[in-house]
């Protein structure tokens, strides 16, 4: 008889029920030994009988309360014959290498006689009940891996999948709700903690979910800090919305790791989809869809599905089909914005910024398809191609303005960072244009500073010796210490520009640019303000000490044709500026 997960138990049943007949006994049982527990479990018994439930029915015996019959199949490793009142009893093990893992019983008469022929064949008989049992242990360990987390012992991708797709069948009620949840910033607490406490705070997420929500509910974790939340039976948009905000303020309490009291806020997507109208997947990523809009507006928040998101997927998915081959049919340009002396207005360099002009939706912002290009495995090779294009650019501008003295910013991804041999490609560059490395600055953000600290230092100290020029974008907005800024080989910090922004109004913004300056004047570090839009944070830059500066205050973003008149000029007409030297406005 062939006998698996599904078909064990009915087969162990028609077993016993053979042997019964065959050894003309009373009775048979097979029993597992529950080894955590202590003790016996009853797995199947011919003929079957009644067991009142509890921890006090006979089904399940502790060990030491079982009797010594009962008591002996714990770690007993040979065949043997008990007596009972009125009752012989043979008693065969079933062993698993050195482990009793249970105990095949026959129950016969009193005066029943048991041959040697007979127990060899039980022998037999309860090795291979110790097979299947192996077996159905192992099936069912690797079952529970495919549908449960590994870590938080939630659901699964697979099993919520599984689950929603028997929901979304015809016919069935509906419509039903999908919670899609996204802990914010949890990457900082990964840095700043390790990768132990991090998923410490995940189980203890798990936990509460599984606290707030009801047990007929199916709680999943799809991996990360993702996870996904299915109501069961019929929900309202009202019902959608009332959960998710118990989950956002159950989640949103401070968790204590190692002494240390962390909390981080969660941003929520709902869908609602009827079953036979649209798929598990779809009804996904439109959750997914409506959460990433509320990260987009600062996270911590709750968000329904719009059809207007399902525009904004289309017009992704569009992105994304067609970004490799605007890459290779030159449908990318680059455009350049100035980086100012703030006291002078005299152009210092300019940082290279790519666009798009799509041929459908327009001329496209880096911010709209970076991501994509990050997601898609394209990174590097735009990379390659902005930094190509610009090298290429400032060549230009040199044969044709004697005497230019100019700095190319280059943004670079972190994929391109991290990429083998990315210094020697650089290098090659270089060589090619004619230019030297101090002309070049390559701007990376500080997330990949501390994504991998060991490779980013030490791709950063081969261009350092280079001669290439390094800055920190957006700083202020990441997870940099004084350490990473202190082990890298860093010439430059770019102040982010939402400190900037509201400079002349924000007086906390106006604290954090103060410790920035602080920083960079601590370890010799050139400073740059980004995003400069009011005149009147200029003079709180140059009162802290920055000097330099971009934004479109300055100048916007501009063709290369425009810039190169820009550069030949050498410096931009600002209105507080008295003239080309150090004047300005004075310090406040």
């Amino acid at each position: 008889m062939p006998a698996d997960v599904a078909t064990h138990r009915e087969v162990f049943d028609r077993v016993l029920e053979l042997l019964a007949d065959h050894f003309e006994v009373d009775a048979c049982y097979l029993r597992y030994n529950d080894h955590d527990l202590a003790a016996t479990v009853l797995v199947a018994e011919w003929p079957p009988q009644a067991h009142s439930p509890g921890p006090d029915s006979s089904a399940v015996l502790q060990f030491r309360d079982a009797g010594p019959i009962m008591a002996d199949s714990e770690n007993s490793k040979d065949p043997r014959v008990l007596a009972a009142p009125g009752q012989s009893i043979a008693a065969v093990p079933l062993l698993w290498g050195d482990i009793t893992t249970g105990t095949l019983g026959l129950v016969g008469a009193r005066d029943r006689a048991w041959t040697e022929d007979e127990m060899e064949s039980l022998r037999l008989i309860a090795a291979l009940f110790a097979q299947v049992q192996a077996r159905v242990r192992a099936e069912g360990e690797l079952r529970y891996a495919a549908y449960h987390d590994s870590l938080t012992g939630l659901a699964s991708r697979r099993a919520l999948l599984e689950y929603l797709d028997e929901r979304l069948r015809p016919g069935n009620p509906g419509p039903v709700a999908v919670l899609f949840l996204d802990l914010d910033r949890l990457k900082a607490l990964n840095d700043f903690l390790g990768h132990r406490a991090a998923d410490t705070y995940l189980c203890r997420i798990g936990e509460r979910l599984m606290q707030v929500n009801r047990p007929v509910d199916v709680v999943a974790r799809l991996g990360g800090d993702e996870f996904v939340v299915v109501l069961a039976g019929p929900a309202t948009p009202a019902d959608a919305w009332e959960r998710a905000a118990q989950i956002q303020r159950v989640v949103g309490e401070s968790v204590s790791l190692d002494g240390q009291l962390v909390g981080r806020g969660v941003s929520l997507g709902i869908a609602l989809g009827e079953p036979g109208e649209i798929s598990s997947v779809a009804l996904l990523g439109r959750a997914d869809q409506a959460m990433m809009a509320v990260k987009v507006q600062g996270g911590n928040s709750v968000g329904f599905f719009t059809e207007d998101m399902n525009h904004e997927g289309e017009r992704r998915t569009r992105i994304e089909l067609d970004l490799r081959a605007s890459i290779d049919d030159d449908h990318l340009i680059l455009e350049y914005q100035p980086e100012v002396d703030l006291r002078s207005g005299a152009i210092l360099g300019v940082e290279a910024l790519v666009r798009w002009n799509h041929p459908v939706l327009g001329t496209l912002a880096p911010a709209e398809f970076i991501d994509v290009a990050e997601s898609t495995n394209l990174a590097a090779e735009l990379g390659r191609w902005v930094m190509e294009t610009a090298c290429a650019q400032l060549a230009s501008w040199k044969k044709k303005i004697p005497g230019l003295h100019l700095v190319m910013g280059i943004n670079v991804s972190p994929v391109q960072l991290v990429t083998v041999g990315f210094d020697e490609s650089v290098a090659s560059m270089l060589r090619r244009h004619g230019l030297r490395g101090a002309e070049v600055c390559l701007e990376i953000t500080e997330n990949v500073v501390v994504g991998d600290l060991r490779r980013t230092r030490a791709t950063l100290s081969r261009l350092e010796r280079r001669g290439v020029r390094i800055a920190i974008d957006d700083f202020g907005t990441g997870y940099s210490s004084l350490g990473h800024l202190k082990s890298l080989p860093v010439d430059t910090l770019k102040i982010d520009k939402g400190f900037v922004q509201n400079l002349h109004r924000s007086e906390g913004d106006r604290v954090i640019v103060n410790s920035i300056a602080g920083l960079a004047t601590s370890f010799g570090l050139d400073l740059v303000a980004e995003g400069i839009e009011a005149e009147g944070a200029v003079p709180y830059l140059l009162e802290l000490g920055c000097r330099r500066g971009q934004g479109f205050l300055l100048s916007a973003p501009k063709p290369s044709e425009v810039v190169e008149g820009m550069v030949r000029a050498g410096y931009i007409d600002l209105p507080w500026a008295t003239g080309r030297g150090s004047g300005g406005f004075r310090a406040r």
